[in-house]
């Protein structure tokens, strides 16, 4: 570890941290949509031999490592399999759940394995897919990097492909696993859901705890062997939001209007039913922050859906740029990228109705911009810590801010 103040644009009450410095693999802090830390907010989990948007499956390299921050930010590893992807860490601390992907189309090998860390840390394998799902009469491969875990910690969703490697315009489907029952249900499939970023709503409540906010992208191109050919991005992209059970499918009012479009990034706004969506302009010079709750409905019409809530959190900002964002637990405290580059932190007010406020350049990450080196910030359980990566040492690294419970905004 290193301290990095060289990087604070408010050098007052802030510390940066350069987490990892290996020359010859880069390393990066897992997507900031992912549940990879620990609820007291002093472990979490990031990975090497990695890039800011995942990783090589079959690069022997990749390891997630256990970062203990109160431990000078030691770095452990968690995992040794090749083939490791989809970390979550359950919300009570005691599992750490990743998937060990062996598959290949239509064949292999899908293992949901977990460390106990309430019992010496032990290695156990939850569920094993090696045979043909009934619903789909075919193995998943393609295993999507990210999953996602519920707040009760009974159950974890992730996506994959559901073809053959014969049939045209193969599904892509949303497997949910039940934890306790060991345990596998395809809740959702369709040709277009081949970029689902599942997200289970954290909320505690019963009548929120099973929404899933998924990803759709109308216009992606795949051949029978799930390889895309065509990416639409932005253009295509329409979110919604579906019980694990894949009932009540639902439209968040963002994009799709033809002069509005979601930009692929989307997250919950702490453990509230309401989530945050950056969408860009025709332009592209203008990406704001807009939150909203879902409306009932199977339509793919955005924002033109009737009845949609939208709260713009960025409209006092001038020239808003956030593309890449993650709110605390509380959902208080935002964190941005300002155009792949600034770092920079707002107070959340109240729930659809007020911007946020106070919004504070607090770091310049230096990144290239580049795919391979976005930043991709987010906050702490607590709100106390911000993180990033960046590729400004030549090669992509993880790094932490500390001491945001110091700003006044």
């Amino acid at each position: 570890m290193k301290t990095r103040n060289d990087l604070l644009i408010v050098k007052e009450g802030l510390e940066v941290i350069q987490l990892t410095d290996e020359e010859k693999y880069g390393s990066s802090h897992v997507y900031m949509e992912a549940q990879i830390f620990f609820p007291d907010s002093k472990r979490f989990v990031l990975h090497r031999a990695a890039t800011a948007h995942g990783v090589d499956r079959m690069d022997p390299e990749h390891r997630y490592l256990l970062c203990d921050i109160e431990n000078g930010c030691s770095l452990e590893p968690l995992t040794q399999e090749i083939g490791v992807l989809g970390p979550a860490v359950s919300p009570d601390g005691r599992f750490f759940y990743y998937f060990n992907d062996e598959t290949q189309v239509n064949g292999g090998r899908l293992a949901l394995k977990r460390i106990d860390f309430g019992n010496n840390r032990k290695k156990e394998t939850v569920t094993v897919i090696d045979a043909p799902l009934h619903e789909t009469g075919t193995i998943p491969s393609r295993v999507y990097p990210l999953s996602t875990i519920s707040s009760d910690g009974k159950k974890i969703a992730v996506s994959a492909f559901l073809g053959d490697g014969e049939r045209e315009k193969a599904p892509w489907g949303l497997l949910v696993f039940d934890i306790e029952k060991e345990e596998v249900s395809v809740a959702l499939q369709g040709y277009t859901f081949g970029n689902m970023h599942p997200q289970y709503c954290r909320s505690r409540e019963l009548e929120f705890n099973r929404d899933i906010m998924i990803q759709e992208n109308h216009g992606n191109v795949f051949d029978r062997y799930g390889v895309r050919k065509t990416l639409v991005s932005g253009k295509g992209a329409d979110i919604h939001v579906i019980r694990d059970d894949g009932s009540n499918f639902r439209t968040m009012p963002w994009g799709r209007d033809g002069r509005e479009f979601c930009t692929g990034h989307e997250c919950w706004r702490g453990r509230s039913c309401w989530a945050i969506a950056s969408v860009w302009y025709g332009d592209n010079k203008d990406v704001r922050l807009i939150e909203s709750v879902p409306v009932k409905g199977k339509k793919h019409t955005g924002l033109k859906i009737e009845g949609g809530m939208r709260n713009d959190l960025s409209m006092n900002f001038d020239n808003p740029g956030f593309g890449h964002f993650a709110t605390d637990m509380e959902g208080k405290l935002i964190v941005s990228d300002y155009f792949l580059k600034g770092i920079f932190l707002a107070r959340l007010q109240e729930e659809g109705r007020m911007p946020a406020a106070g919004w504070m350049n607090i770091a310049d990450s230096r990144s290239s911009g580049k795919k391979t080196g976005h930043i991709h910030p987010f906050l702490s359980p607590d709100g106390k810590k911000a993180f990033f990566n960046s590729d400004e040492s030549g090669i992509l690294q993880a790094y932490m801010i500390t001491g945001l419970e110091n700003l006044k905004i």
